[in-house]
């Protein structure tokens, strides 16, 4: 498959699919933004609905609060919200789920994927990102039933795998990404979008004495970047293998930002 064009490729889908409701501003939403202003159509899923994040209100309080919080945060970023499909720690590498996955991989039809690492510090980030893949892999299959329906898409898909917490996997090793992405740019609108989440910035700093989200947000990426010893604040992604997906070569993220992509190891 040939490697298409800047020009064709202008106009592209991203869909994010992360865990829980702060998790796609936390980890992915420098590049996204990155990509609207490449001119990209948005789309925002967390596959948990936040019920766990409180000390103080009810479980439904606490789901309509998170929910909101969800839709102000994909409202920064310009994206469309997609509902949660279940309750924290209840996402599962189950039939039930990738059924309900798949049916919005189908009704978005990215070109591009962002999800968490497949090895990250808990079981629903790393489920999280399995159930997007299999999706996206399930989408073309014509007898494949999601829930609800959906008809199959065949367009090509490159999933990107965000870095895990603490950058390292389970066993503390380090995990280096493929490609840095320079967020310097878009950190003030990043900031915005993660604050939204004002409940679990209050829960955080209840149960674990943090500071604010933005502020530690904003440390994290300022690690990422400190690696690449050219950028201030970064994100780290890894392409998924393309097979069932899309053509070898395609790698729309590296393409779209180029300005403000690093490689390890890559000539100057």
């Amino acid at each position: 498959m040939a490697r298409p064009t800047l020009e064709g490729m202008m106009g592209m889908t991203v869909l994010a699919v992360s865990a829980h409701p702060d998790d796609i501003e936390w980890a992915m939403g420098g590049t996204l933004l990155l990509l609207r202003q490449a001119g990209c159509a948005l789309h925002y899923m967390t596959v948990a609905n936040g019920c766990y994040g409180t000390e103080t209100l009810t479980r439904e309080e606490i789901i309509a609060v998170r929910r909101e919080e969800a839709r102000a945060g994909a409202a920064v970023l310009g994206a469309s919200f997609h509902e949660s499909i279940v309750d924290d720690f209840d996402i599962l590498y189950v039939q039930e789920q990738i059924r309900k996955v798949a049916a919005v991989v189908r009704e978005v039809a990215p070109d591009i994927i962002l999800t968490h690492a497949l090895e990250d510090y808990m079981e629903d980030h790393m489920n999280a990102a399995r159930l997007a893949c299999s999706a996206a892999f399930i989408r073309a299959s014509a007898h494949y039933l999601t829930d609800p329906p959906r008809q199959a898409v065949t367009n090509p898909v490159c999933i990107y795998h965000a870095l895990p917490h603490s950058l390292r996997d389970r066993m503390r090793r380090p995990v280096v990404p493929e490609l840095y992405v320079d967020i310097a740019s878009v950190i003030e609108e990043k900031r915005k979008a993660i604050s939204c989440h004002k409940s679990q910035e209050t829960w955080l700093s209840t149960t674990q004495g943090t500071r604010t989200l933005a502020d530690n947000m904003e440390e994290d990426a300022r690690k990422v970047g400190g690696i690449t010893r050219r950028f201030a604040l970064a994100e780290g992604w890894s392409r998924h293998l393309h097979v069932g997906y899309s053509g070898e070569e395609i790698d729309p993220v590296s393409d779209l930002l180029s300005a403000y992509i690093y490689r390890p190891g890559a000539r100057a």
